[in-house]
């Protein structure tokens, strides 16, 4: 029987556009009990139900209907009617998100219904800028953020222009990995081995996701100059070797998993997640610290948040004890 792939399954597209969520740390060999792996969706292909989002169990129950790559919505977690809680994260924070909000509702009780959005924060930023929502698929959503979350870059630049902020806080921090297959059979050594012109990239897209802006461009220029910044983001785009992606978080770890990229440049969590939380087919190169970039996550309450108690409460439950501790088990750095 010929090996299964993705593609071959569901639209790959399909499954960029609608795929991604965040998990609790499970142990060593355990695999997470999400949606995807109810009875509703057991008789979809097991090489799917294994990679395809979401990647952990959900916040609230409800009567399953996920079909995974078509009808599958997990960047946005929780209750999106009459929240009392609005979270706009950085996209990077998936694998977070479920559990530190679950731990802030035990902690806070009073505000069970909690809903965050873990899209690229550029397209947020826009959405809260233009004042016409999130539009995904045929739902729209209109609520407005008590809480936003991004690289401290993006922040320093959205308070500058608007002053939507009442309260910031920095409270973790990251750094770059390369994202490859299961025992790195292209053997991918570090930045400068991207060049390479028949290694097959994903690599996030400037337009869209301040990563590839804020600290993939200026890690690949402290590491080979503009040549490699070029050689990267311009000539093997043009030859079709390099992916540029609306999503990364979602698109690059699927297409690595299914043989479409043999390497991506990715946040160090997410490797880290997929590799040693979930144990999917996927390995971490290591960038050193020279020619790596370190960014600092800010969060800001909105001083029009329409909930501000909650929004208060949320910024001192990042900067606690046990919200910097789900955020350690999942490899990010102090702020």
């Amino acid at each position: 029987m010929s090996k299964l792939r993705l593609r071959d399954v569901l639209p790959i597209a399909l499954a960029v556009l609608l795929s991604g969520l965040a998990c609790p740390a499970f142990a060593a060999g355990q695999a997470p009990q999400g949606s995807n792996k109810s009875s509703y969706t057991s008789d979809f292909p097991k090489a799917l139900r294994e990679v395809q989002p979401p990647w952990s169990t959900p916040l609230y129950e409800g009567t399953e209907v996920t079909v995974p790559g078509l009808e599958n919505v997990p960047d946005i977690h929780g209750e999106i009617i009459d929240p009392q809680l609005v979270v706009f994260f950085a996209g990077n924070q998936y694998m977070v998100v479920n559990k530190l909000l679950r731990a802030f509702i035990k902690a806070n009780p009073q505000y069970p219904r909690v809903v965050a959005f873990t899209f690229p924060p550029g397209r947020l930023v826009r959405a809260m800028e233009r004042g016409n929502g999130i539009l995904l698929g045929n739902m729209h959503i209109s609520l407005k953020p008590d809480v936003l979350t991004a690289g401290q870059g993006s922040m320093t630049a959205v308070e500058a222009k608007h002053h939507w902020f009442r309260q910031t806080e920095a409270y973790a921090r990251n750094r770059l990995a390369i994202m490859v297959y299961r025992d790195n059979p292209e053997h991918v050594t570090g930045l400068a081995g991207l060049a390479a012109p028949k290694l097959r990239l994903c690599m996030p897209n400037p337009e869209w996701e301040g990563i590839a802006r804020h600290a993939i461009i200026p890690a690949l220029r402290a590491t080979g100059g503009e040549a490699l910044v070029d050689a990267v983001y311009k000539h093997k785009v043009e030859q079709g070797t390099t992916f540029l992606t609306h999503i990364h978080h979602r698109e690059t770890p699927i297409r690595i998993m299914d043989h479409q990229c043999d390497a991506g440049v990715v946040w160090y969590t997410e490797a880290y997640f997929h590799g040693r939380i979930l144990h999917h087919p996927v390995d971490m190169v290591d960038i050193p610290a020279a020619d790596n970039k370190i960014v600092t996550y800010i969060a800001g309450s909105m001083k029009d948040a329409p909930h501000s108690g909650a929004a208060g409460a949320f910024m001192k439950f990042l900067v606690s004890p046990e919200g910097q501790a789900i955020y350690r088990e999942f490899g990010f750095m102090k702020p």
